[in-house]
Protein backbone atom coordinates (compact mmCIF):
# COMPACT_ATOMS: atom_id res chain seq x y z
CA UNK A 1 0.00 0.00 0.00
CA UNK A 2 1.00 3.63 -0.41
CA UNK A 3 3.39 3.77 2.72
CA UNK A 4 1.90 6.28 5.30
CA UNK A 5 3.37 8.93 6.78
CA UNK A 6 2.01 10.58 9.81
CA UNK A 7 3.21 14.02 9.84
CA UNK A 8 2.42 15.01 13.25
CA UNK A 9 0.02 17.28 15.01
CA UNK A 10 -2.68 16.37 17.51
CA UNK A 11 -5.49 14.06 16.81
CA UNK A 12 -9.11 14.22 17.12
CA UNK A 13 -11.49 11.83 16.91
CA UNK A 14 -13.13 11.05 13.85
CA UNK A 15 -16.07 9.09 13.52
CA UNK A 16 -17.32 7.49 10.51
CA UNK A 17 -19.22 5.65 8.63
CA UNK A 18 -19.67 4.33 5.61
CA UNK A 19 -21.80 5.85 2.74
CA UNK A 20 -22.43 2.77 0.53
CA UNK A 21 -22.36 -0.75 1.32
CA UNK A 22 -24.31 -0.01 4.58
CA UNK A 23 -26.07 -2.91 5.22
CA UNK A 24 -29.21 -3.25 7.89
CA UNK A 25 -27.82 -4.70 11.09
CA UNK A 26 -31.13 -5.57 12.80
CA UNK A 27 -31.96 -8.19 9.75
CA UNK A 28 -29.05 -9.65 8.74
CA UNK A 29 -29.31 -13.47 8.46
CA UNK A 30 -26.92 -16.73 8.18
CA UNK A 31 -28.17 -19.82 6.92
CA UNK A 32 -27.04 -22.90 8.30
CA UNK A 33 -26.65 -25.82 5.89
CA UNK A 34 -23.83 -27.75 7.34
CA UNK A 35 -22.08 -27.38 10.70
CA UNK A 36 -18.85 -25.88 8.89
CA UNK A 37 -20.69 -23.52 6.45
CA UNK A 38 -22.41 -20.74 6.90
CA UNK A 39 -23.81 -18.28 4.02
CA UNK A 40 -24.09 -14.34 4.56
CA UNK A 41 -27.31 -13.84 3.06
CA UNK A 42 -29.54 -10.64 3.23
CA UNK A 43 -31.68 -11.12 6.88
CA UNK A 44 -30.83 -13.71 9.68
CA UNK A 45 -28.77 -13.89 13.03
CA UNK A 46 -25.30 -14.89 14.06
CA UNK A 47 -24.90 -18.19 15.35
CA UNK A 48 -25.31 -18.57 18.89
CA UNK A 49 -22.67 -18.08 21.26
CA UNK A 50 -21.54 -20.19 24.03
CA UNK A 51 -23.09 -18.61 27.99
CA UNK A 52 -20.35 -16.64 28.99
CA UNK A 53 -19.71 -14.58 32.64
CA UNK A 54 -22.80 -12.51 33.38
CA UNK A 55 -25.23 -15.21 32.54
CA UNK A 56 -26.44 -14.27 28.25
CA UNK A 57 -25.22 -15.85 25.31
CA UNK A 58 -22.15 -14.08 23.38
CA UNK A 59 -21.11 -13.84 19.88
CA UNK A 60 -17.69 -12.56 19.88
CA UNK A 61 -16.09 -12.06 16.10
CA UNK A 62 -12.23 -12.01 15.56
CA UNK A 63 -10.57 -11.24 12.03
CA UNK A 64 -7.72 -9.64 10.82
CA UNK A 65 -6.14 -7.76 7.39
CA UNK A 66 -1.86 -8.56 6.84
CA UNK A 67 -0.17 -5.65 6.35
CA UNK A 68 1.21 -6.59 3.16
CA UNK A 69 1.12 -4.64 0.08
CA UNK A 70 -1.54 -2.38 -0.87
CA UNK A 71 -4.94 -2.82 0.64
CA UNK A 72 -7.92 -3.44 -2.67
CA UNK A 73 -11.07 -3.47 -3.35
CA UNK A 74 -11.41 -6.88 -3.10
CA UNK A 75 -10.06 -6.80 0.93
CA UNK A 76 -13.04 -4.10 0.94
CA UNK A 77 -15.85 -6.17 -0.63
CA UNK A 78 -14.97 -9.17 0.92
CA UNK A 79 -13.91 -8.37 4.59
CA UNK A 80 -13.77 -5.14 5.76
CA UNK A 81 -17.09 -3.96 4.68
CA UNK A 82 -18.48 -7.16 6.65
CA UNK A 83 -16.50 -5.96 9.78
CA UNK A 84 -18.51 -2.21 9.49
CA UNK A 85 -21.56 -4.41 9.56
CA UNK A 86 -21.08 -7.53 12.34
CA UNK A 87 -19.81 -4.84 14.44
CA UNK A 88 -23.50 -3.67 15.44
CA UNK A 89 -24.49 -7.18 15.68
CA UNK A 90 -21.80 -8.94 17.79
CA UNK A 91 -18.77 -8.00 20.29
CA UNK A 92 -15.83 -7.71 17.34
CA UNK A 93 -12.17 -7.62 17.02
CA UNK A 94 -10.51 -6.60 14.33
CA UNK A 95 -6.79 -6.47 14.03
CA UNK A 96 -3.88 -5.61 11.61
CA UNK A 97 -2.03 -8.73 12.32
CA UNK A 98 1.60 -7.93 11.76
CA UNK A 99 3.19 -10.92 12.81
CA UNK A 100 1.74 -12.78 9.86
CA UNK A 101 3.59 -10.45 7.51
CA UNK A 102 6.80 -11.28 8.80
CA UNK A 103 6.71 -14.72 6.41
CA UNK A 104 8.13 -12.99 3.88
CA UNK A 105 10.83 -10.55 4.22
CA UNK A 106 10.10 -6.88 4.65
CA UNK A 107 12.01 -3.56 5.35
CA UNK A 108 11.34 -2.75 9.01
CA UNK A 109 9.91 1.45 7.73
CA UNK A 110 7.85 -0.49 5.23
CA UNK A 111 6.20 -2.48 7.59
CA UNK A 112 5.34 0.02 10.38
CA UNK A 113 4.00 2.52 7.66
CA UNK A 114 1.96 -0.12 6.04
CA UNK A 115 0.44 -1.63 9.83
CA UNK A 116 -0.37 1.72 10.21
CA UNK A 117 -1.82 2.27 6.97
CA UNK A 118 -4.13 -0.83 7.73
CA UNK A 119 -5.27 0.53 10.67
CA UNK A 120 -6.19 4.17 9.59
CA UNK A 121 -8.24 2.29 6.53
CA UNK A 122 -10.18 0.60 9.03
CA UNK A 123 -11.08 3.43 10.71
CA UNK A 124 -11.67 5.12 7.58
CA UNK A 125 -14.06 2.49 5.80
CA UNK A 126 -16.23 2.52 8.91
CA UNK A 127 -14.95 0.37 11.57
CA UNK A 128 -15.73 2.53 14.96
CA UNK A 129 -13.63 1.90 18.03
CA UNK A 130 -16.44 3.15 20.22
CA UNK A 131 -18.22 -0.53 18.70
CA UNK A 132 -15.28 -2.81 18.11
CA UNK A 133 -11.50 -3.07 19.27
CA UNK A 134 -9.39 -1.98 16.77
CA UNK A 135 -5.73 -3.46 17.59
CA UNK A 136 -2.41 -4.68 16.28
CA UNK A 137 -1.40 -8.02 17.02
CA UNK A 138 1.98 -7.54 18.08
CA UNK A 139 1.13 -5.70 20.66
CA UNK A 140 -0.75 -8.41 22.66
CA UNK A 141 1.62 -10.82 23.17
CA UNK A 142 -0.21 -13.54 24.56
CA UNK A 143 -0.83 -13.45 20.64
CA UNK A 144 2.52 -15.99 20.49
CA UNK A 145 2.48 -17.56 23.25
CA UNK A 146 -0.93 -19.59 22.92
CA UNK A 147 0.53 -20.09 19.15
CA UNK A 148 3.33 -22.06 20.43
CA UNK A 149 1.30 -24.04 23.08
CA UNK A 150 -1.30 -24.93 20.01
CA UNK A 151 2.02 -25.84 17.66
CA UNK A 152 2.95 -28.27 20.56
CA UNK A 153 -0.82 -30.46 19.65
CA UNK A 154 -0.20 -29.66 16.26
CA UNK A 155 0.92 -32.47 13.76
CA UNK A 156 3.76 -32.29 10.85
CA UNK A 157 1.41 -33.91 8.67
CA UNK A 158 -1.87 -31.16 9.11
CA UNK A 159 0.53 -28.34 8.21
CA UNK A 160 2.32 -29.84 5.32
CA UNK A 161 -1.18 -31.11 3.99
CA UNK A 162 -2.43 -26.62 4.39
CA UNK A 163 -3.10 -25.48 0.73
CA UNK A 164 -1.74 -22.46 1.15
CA UNK A 165 1.34 -23.68 2.15
CA UNK A 166 2.24 -26.02 -0.98
CA UNK A 167 1.18 -23.10 -2.94
CA UNK A 168 3.35 -20.34 -1.87
CA UNK A 169 6.11 -22.59 -1.14
CA UNK A 170 6.30 -24.23 -4.22
CA UNK A 171 6.27 -20.34 -6.01
CA UNK A 172 8.98 -19.98 -3.27
CA UNK A 173 11.10 -22.67 -4.42
CA UNK A 174 13.58 -24.73 -1.88
CA UNK A 175 15.87 -23.41 0.53
CA UNK A 176 15.34 -19.50 2.42
CA UNK A 177 12.41 -19.13 0.61
CA UNK A 178 10.33 -21.37 2.75
CA UNK A 179 10.85 -20.59 6.38
CA UNK A 180 9.31 -21.87 9.61
CA UNK A 181 6.65 -18.51 9.87
CA UNK A 182 4.88 -19.61 6.44
CA UNK A 183 4.56 -23.23 7.41
CA UNK A 184 3.22 -22.48 11.41
CA UNK A 185 1.40 -19.68 9.97
CA UNK A 186 -2.18 -21.66 10.42
CA UNK A 187 -1.34 -21.92 14.03
CA UNK A 188 -0.63 -18.79 15.04
CA UNK A 189 -4.01 -17.86 12.98
CA UNK A 190 -5.74 -20.42 15.43
CA UNK A 191 -4.40 -18.62 18.24
CA UNK A 192 -5.41 -15.19 16.94
CA UNK A 193 -9.21 -16.73 17.08
CA UNK A 194 -8.75 -19.18 20.09
CA UNK A 195 -7.61 -16.69 22.22
CA UNK A 196 -10.23 -14.39 22.43
CA UNK A 197 -12.41 -17.67 22.83
CA UNK A 198 -14.02 -16.32 19.29
CA UNK A 199 -17.61 -17.67 17.94
CA UNK A 200 -17.29 -16.56 14.48
CA UNK A 201 -15.57 -15.66 11.85
CA UNK A 202 -15.46 -13.94 8.49
CA UNK A 203 -12.97 -15.59 6.40
CA UNK A 204 -12.76 -16.04 2.59
CA UNK A 205 -12.96 -19.27 0.27
CA UNK A 206 -9.41 -19.51 1.03
CA UNK A 207 -9.29 -19.71 4.25
CA UNK A 208 -11.41 -22.00 5.01
CA UNK A 209 -9.04 -24.72 5.50
CA UNK A 210 -7.29 -22.77 8.83
CA UNK A 211 -10.07 -22.42 10.20
CA UNK A 212 -10.78 -26.31 10.19
CA UNK A 213 -7.39 -26.45 11.26
CA UNK A 214 -8.50 -24.29 14.08
CA UNK A 215 -11.19 -26.05 15.05
CA UNK A 216 -9.29 -29.57 15.53
CA UNK A 217 -6.96 -27.66 17.84
CA UNK A 218 -9.53 -26.66 19.94
CA UNK A 219 -11.46 -29.79 19.85
CA UNK A 220 -7.88 -31.54 20.66
CA UNK A 221 -6.78 -29.07 23.43
CA UNK A 222 -10.23 -29.43 25.35
CA UNK A 223 -10.04 -33.39 24.39
CA UNK A 224 -6.53 -33.00 26.28
CA UNK A 225 -6.99 -30.63 28.73
CA UNK A 226 -10.60 -29.48 29.69
CA UNK A 227 -12.89 -27.81 27.81
CA UNK A 228 -11.60 -24.37 27.29
CA UNK A 229 -12.04 -23.37 23.43
CA UNK A 230 -15.50 -22.63 21.52
CA UNK A 231 -15.11 -23.81 18.63
CA UNK A 232 -15.53 -21.15 15.99
CA UNK A 233 -18.17 -20.77 12.89
CA UNK A 234 -17.20 -19.19 9.64
CA UNK A 235 -19.06 -16.65 7.88
CA UNK A 236 -18.33 -16.92 4.41
CA UNK A 237 -20.22 -13.99 1.93
CA UNK A 238 -22.21 -15.30 -0.68
CA UNK A 239 -21.07 -12.15 -2.81
CA UNK A 240 -17.91 -10.48 -2.57
CA UNK A 241 -16.27 -13.02 -0.28
CA UNK A 242 -13.98 -13.87 -3.71
CA UNK A 243 -13.27 -10.73 -5.65
CA UNK A 244 -11.14 -12.07 -8.95
CA UNK A 245 -7.99 -10.59 -10.58
CA UNK A 246 -8.99 -7.94 -13.33
CA UNK A 247 -6.51 -9.63 -15.61
CA UNK A 248 -7.00 -12.84 -14.69
CA UNK A 249 -10.91 -13.86 -13.79
CA UNK A 250 -9.57 -17.23 -12.31
CA UNK A 251 -7.15 -15.71 -9.38
CA UNK A 252 -8.13 -14.17 -7.12
CA UNK A 253 -7.47 -10.30 -6.46
CA UNK A 254 -4.44 -10.11 -4.69
CA UNK A 255 -1.76 -7.56 -2.88
CA UNK A 256 1.09 -9.83 -3.88
CA UNK A 257 0.31 -9.71 -6.99
CA UNK A 258 3.68 -7.76 -9.31
CA UNK A 259 0.99 -6.50 -11.99
CA UNK A 260 -0.90 -3.25 -10.34
CA UNK A 261 -3.47 -3.55 -13.27
CA UNK A 262 -4.91 -6.80 -11.58
CA UNK A 263 -6.50 -5.28 -8.64
CA UNK A 264 -8.08 -1.45 -7.89
CA UNK A 265 -6.31 -0.30 -4.85
CA UNK A 266 -8.27 1.34 -2.14
CA UNK A 267 -6.28 4.80 -2.40
CA UNK A 268 -5.68 4.71 -5.77
CA UNK A 269 -6.34 8.05 -7.98
CA UNK A 270 -9.67 8.50 -9.74
CA UNK A 271 -7.60 8.27 -13.35
CA UNK A 272 -5.70 5.32 -11.95
CA UNK A 273 -9.17 3.33 -11.12
CA UNK A 274 -10.57 4.22 -14.87
CA UNK A 275 -7.73 3.17 -16.61
CA UNK A 276 -7.65 -0.42 -14.36
CA UNK A 277 -11.50 -0.65 -15.41
CA UNK A 278 -10.79 0.45 -18.48
CA UNK A 279 -8.12 -2.70 -19.13
CA UNK A 280 -10.06 -5.41 -17.43
CA UNK A 281 -10.09 -8.03 -19.29
CA UNK A 282 -13.43 -9.36 -20.23
CA UNK A 283 -14.93 -12.57 -22.17
CA UNK A 284 -15.93 -13.14 -25.79
CA UNK A 285 -18.88 -10.94 -27.28
CA UNK A 286 -20.12 -7.89 -26.02
CA UNK A 287 -23.04 -8.79 -23.89
CA UNK A 288 -22.88 -8.09 -20.10
CA UNK A 289 -24.44 -10.59 -18.54
CA UNK A 290 -23.67 -12.40 -15.01
CA UNK A 291 -22.69 -16.11 -15.86
CA UNK A 292 -19.91 -16.91 -13.89
CA UNK A 293 -18.99 -19.97 -16.33
CA UNK A 294 -19.53 -18.67 -19.39
CA UNK A 295 -18.45 -15.20 -18.77
CA UNK A 296 -16.15 -15.51 -15.40
CA UNK A 297 -14.11 -11.98 -16.14
CA UNK A 298 -17.31 -10.12 -17.12
CA UNK A 299 -19.56 -11.53 -13.74
CA UNK A 300 -16.63 -10.27 -11.62
CA UNK A 301 -16.90 -6.94 -13.00
CA UNK A 302 -20.74 -6.69 -12.54
CA UNK A 303 -19.81 -8.31 -8.51
CA UNK A 304 -17.83 -5.58 -8.38
CA UNK A 305 -20.30 -2.91 -9.39
CA UNK A 306 -23.54 -4.16 -7.92
CA UNK A 307 -21.34 -3.72 -4.52
CA UNK A 308 -20.09 -0.91 -4.88
CA UNK A 309 -23.32 0.92 -5.85
CA UNK A 310 -25.73 -1.14 -4.04
CA UNK A 311 -27.81 -1.80 -7.56
CA UNK A 312 -29.02 -4.94 -8.25
CA UNK A 313 -27.11 -7.20 -10.96
CA UNK A 314 -30.34 -7.83 -12.69
CA UNK A 315 -30.78 -4.10 -12.93
CA UNK A 316 -26.86 -3.24 -14.44
CA UNK A 317 -27.51 -6.22 -17.07
CA UNK A 318 -30.70 -4.40 -18.05
CA UNK A 319 -29.17 -1.14 -18.73
CA UNK A 320 -25.58 -2.45 -19.98
CA UNK A 321 -26.85 -5.52 -21.82
CA UNK A 322 -26.22 -4.82 -25.63
CA UNK A 323 -24.34 -1.44 -25.14
CA UNK A 324 -21.03 -3.41 -24.91
CA UNK A 325 -18.24 -3.45 -22.62
CA UNK A 326 -16.69 0.10 -23.31
CA UNK A 327 -20.25 1.91 -21.78
CA UNK A 328 -19.69 -0.45 -19.08
CA UNK A 329 -16.28 -0.14 -17.84
CA UNK A 330 -17.12 3.43 -17.45
CA UNK A 331 -19.97 3.15 -15.71
CA UNK A 332 -18.08 0.55 -13.36
CA UNK A 333 -15.04 2.77 -13.02
CA UNK A 334 -17.58 6.02 -11.99
CA UNK A 335 -19.24 3.77 -9.46
CA UNK A 336 -15.94 2.54 -7.96
CA UNK A 337 -14.37 6.43 -7.70
CA UNK A 338 -17.47 7.37 -5.98
CA UNK A 339 -17.42 4.78 -3.57
CA UNK A 340 -14.03 5.17 -2.91
CA UNK A 341 -14.12 9.29 -2.60
CA UNK A 342 -15.33 9.40 0.77
CA UNK A 343 -12.77 6.67 2.04
CA UNK A 344 -9.65 8.62 0.76
CA UNK A 345 -11.25 11.77 2.06
CA UNK A 346 -11.13 10.12 6.07
CA UNK A 347 -8.06 7.94 5.24
CA UNK A 348 -6.52 11.70 4.69
CA UNK A 349 -7.85 13.07 7.73
CA UNK A 350 -6.72 10.40 9.82
CA UNK A 351 -3.19 10.32 8.39
CA UNK A 352 -3.24 14.19 9.34
CA UNK A 353 -3.87 13.05 13.17
CA UNK A 354 -1.29 10.70 14.12
CA UNK A 355 -1.81 11.10 17.76
CA UNK A 356 -5.51 10.28 17.49
CA UNK A 357 -4.90 7.01 15.63
CA UNK A 358 -2.15 5.67 18.20
CA UNK A 359 -4.79 6.29 20.93
CA UNK A 360 -7.19 4.51 19.18
CA UNK A 361 -4.21 1.24 18.98
CA UNK A 362 -3.43 1.46 22.53
CA UNK A 363 -7.18 1.59 23.60
CA UNK A 364 -7.45 -1.54 21.61
CA UNK A 365 -4.31 -3.24 22.31
CA UNK A 366 -5.48 -2.74 26.08
CA UNK A 367 -9.34 -4.12 25.86
CA UNK A 368 -7.98 -6.46 23.90
CA UNK A 369 -5.43 -7.57 26.40
CA UNK A 370 -8.33 -7.48 29.40
CA UNK A 371 -9.72 -10.65 27.47
CA UNK A 372 -6.63 -12.54 26.53
CA UNK A 373 -5.07 -12.22 29.74
CA UNK A 374 -7.46 -14.42 31.57
CA UNK A 375 -7.69 -17.21 28.64
CA UNK A 376 -4.07 -17.25 28.70
CA UNK A 377 -4.09 -18.12 32.32
CA UNK A 378 -6.62 -20.62 32.14
CA UNK A 379 -4.49 -22.22 29.51
CA UNK A 380 -1.56 -22.19 31.19
CA UNK A 381 -2.98 -23.67 34.95
CA UNK A 382 -4.28 -26.38 31.73
CA UNK A 383 -1.44 -27.76 30.35
CA UNK A 384 0.90 -27.69 33.95
CA UNK A 385 2.74 -24.51 33.42
CA UNK A 386 3.84 -22.92 36.50
CA UNK A 387 2.06 -19.73 37.65
CA UNK A 388 4.57 -16.52 38.33
CA UNK A 389 3.97 -14.80 41.15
Amino acid sequence: MRGIVFRGGVGVPVRVRTHFLDFPRADVTLRRHTPMDYSYGAAAALPQGRRRTGGHAAVRVFSGVQPTGNLHIGNYLGAIARFVRLQGQAECLFCVVDLHALTVPRQPAALCADTLGVAALYLACGIDPARAIVFVQSHVAEHAELAWLLGCVTGFGELRRMTQFKDKSARAGEGEGVNLGLFAYPVLMAADILLYRSTAVPVGDDQRQHLELTRDLAERFNARFGECFPLPEPLIGETGARIMSLQNPGEKMSKSTEDPMSRIDLLDTPDAVAAKCRRAVTDSGREVRYDREAKPAVSNLLEIFTLVSGEPVAALEARYGDRGYGAFKAGLAEAVNEALAPIQARYRDLEAAPDHLAEVLAGGAGRARSLACPVMADVRRRVGLTAAR
